[in-house]
């Protein structure tokens, strides 16, 4: 079962969260085999984090909780929420396949929470720039909740264009980095 988390930070906690770094690394570590995507999300300067993403294939949704709320920036109150969902991998593969490497261009997280009927099941045409997409899911799997896309774009306007306009109760976007320990 894949699973997307999104650690968003408390305001006030960048002290504590750059104290935690280390912890938090080796904690992500441990999850290394599992990961799909990982890194944090930015101020528009890209100069401090906004909260902290992960997708990853768990067995199951105890162990996807267990990964989200035993995460070190979380037990020390680094961060104010976790939206964790369900997610299908639809590219069917992980951030460190994407053909664009690791670093190059602008790359966002796009949240659409959904308002109803499910959208954007299906890969948007124009896919070469994105890293990671796919529906965000109730934990029983069966019922549409929104939409996640990490992505490579020119601007923030450009990224939340990957997600149809209107069928959305409310659409995120977020400067994003790809995330790991610096070698």
């Amino acid at each position: 079962m894949e699973f997307f988390c999104y650690h968003r930070d408390r305001p006030g906690s960048l002290e504590l969260r750059y104290e935690l770094l280390e912890e938090h690394w080796s904690y992500m570590d441990r999850y290394q085999a599992e990961m799909i995507a990982r890194g944090p999300t930015m101020t528009d300067d890209g100069e401090v984090p906004t909260g902290s993403v992960h997708i990853l294939d768990l067995p199951d949704v105890p162990t996807a909780r267990a990964f989200a709320f035993d995460e070190p920036g979380w037990q020390a109150g680094a961060y104010r929420d976790v939206l964790l969902r369900r997610w299908r991998n639809t590219l069917g593969r992980t951030m460190w396949d994407f053909p664009g490497g690791p670093t190059a261009g602008n790359r966002y997280l796009v949240l659409g929470l959904g308002a109803g009927e499910a959208a954007d099941l299906d890969l948007p045409r124009e896919r070469d720039e994105l890293i990671a997409y796919g529906p965000l899911l109730s934990d029983e799997g069966d019922r549409w909740l929104g939409t996640a896309a990490l992505l490579r774009a020119p601007d923030a306007a450009a990224a939340r264009a990957v997600l149809t306009a209107d069928a959305y109760a409310a659409v995120e976007v977020h400067d994003w980095y790809a995330g790991g320990r610096p070698e």
